[in-house]
């Protein structure tokens, strides 16, 4: 007889994925970068391979991967670079994340160990390194300056969002302008760089690129701050991480900004006191947040930036994979985890 946990772990991968769906238009594609994605973490040091596979074998969305390839399509490019630069976006951002791991102390990521949990703080440090410098090599390959200015000014911005985000650890005076301030440079950066990229790739003319990017921009920022909804309105098991992790790590994040706002003193020094101690009662604060209407505070925010997004990327000449960069805006907002 079947068992309880094997029927459900059965039904759960039968079930429809509403971001498989989407992105079904460039399956192929998306094929051709998990393998360039696999075929150039190849290095005579194992380590960097196996600590590169554990990562990025580990799941995640290649949301932004998808997004270049999907605005190239759209706007009719018909070359291949599009796999290859779509690959070094994905292992700026694998980086990006070995890095943040460590910084945070960070020990769970998309329900896995992370990789400095697994393998230490030092080889993390250091295959985040190999990680951006063999992205550099590739970007090189796809011979266009302007796209290699556009992924050098991306992943300086990036590490300046990482530091403004460090500054921001522990202080509960950090303000909603402070917050977007890092979320756009951190997160919203990469999304934007990909949609760009794509219009650049297909000969985009500065209007059609100015919007695509507006497009890349608000569904990042979009996106994270569902994500940071989601760490006080999931659970750990859709979400991949413990719930109030971001409290825990002393990062003040929308939900408790908006909540800091119009709780009353005793709620407020609740609050506070974990921002700046990493600790507390965080099933009180979760409560603290949702009586408050901060989780749909949050979400009404995310929704302008989605549709923001969606209107920018209109400017496509209708098709299959525009339709399908509309539809990525709306599951930006419609996710679970």
């Amino acid at each position: 007889m079947q068992s309880a946990v094997s029927a459900a772990t059965e039904a759960a991968s039968s079930a429809p994925n509403p971001l498989a769906e989407i992105l079904a238009p460039i399956h192929a594609d998306m094929r051709a970068v998990d393998a360039t994605i696999r075929a150039r973490l190849t290095s005579d040091i194992a380590l960097i391979g196996t600590i590169g596979e554990h990562i990025i074998g580990g799941g995640g969305k290649r949301l932004r991967p998808a997004i270049l390839l999907l605005i190239a399509r759209a706007a009719g490019y018909p070359g291949q670079h599009h796999v290859l630069l779509a690959a070094v976006i994905e292992f700026i951002h694998t980086a990006t994340l070995l890095h943040d791991d460590v910084v945070d102390e960070s020990d769970l990521r998309r329900g896995r160990p992370t990789s400095n949990a697994a393998f230490g703080n030092a080889a993390s440090v250091l295959v985040g390194d190999f990680l951006y410098s063999r992205a550099f090599q590739m970007m090189v390959e796809a011979g266009n300056m302007r796209v290699m200015q556009v992924l050098a000014d991306a992943t300086n911005r990036i590490a300046e969002g990482e530091v403004l985000q460090l500054l921001n650890i522990h202080d509960p005076s950090v303000d909603e302008a402070r917050y977007l301030e890092v979320v756009e440079r951190k997160t919203a950066t990469l999304f934007e760089a990909a949609a760009r990229i794509g219009a650049i790739l297909s000969g985009a003319d500065p209007e059609c690129e100015e919007a695509c990017a507006r497009y890349g921009a608000g569904l990042g920022t979009a996106f994270q701050m569902i994500d940071d909804v989601l760490d006080y309105d999931g659970t750990a098991e859709t979400i991949g991480k413990r719930l109030g992790d971001d409290l825990r790590e002393g990062k003040p994040t929308l939900p408790v900004i908006h909540a800091l706002r119009v709780a009353d003193g005793a709620q407020r020094a609740l609050m506070v006191e974990a921002i700046r101690n990493g600790s507390g009662d965080f099933l009180e604060i979760a409560r603290i947040v949702h009586e408050h209407g901060s989780i749909e505070y949050v979400r009404q925010r995310a929704h302008t930036r989605s549709a923001e997004a969606a209107d920018a990327i209109r400017m496509l000449p209708p098709s299959t994979h525009r339709d399908r960069l509309l539809e990525l805006a709306s599951f930006a907002m419609r996710r679970d985890r």
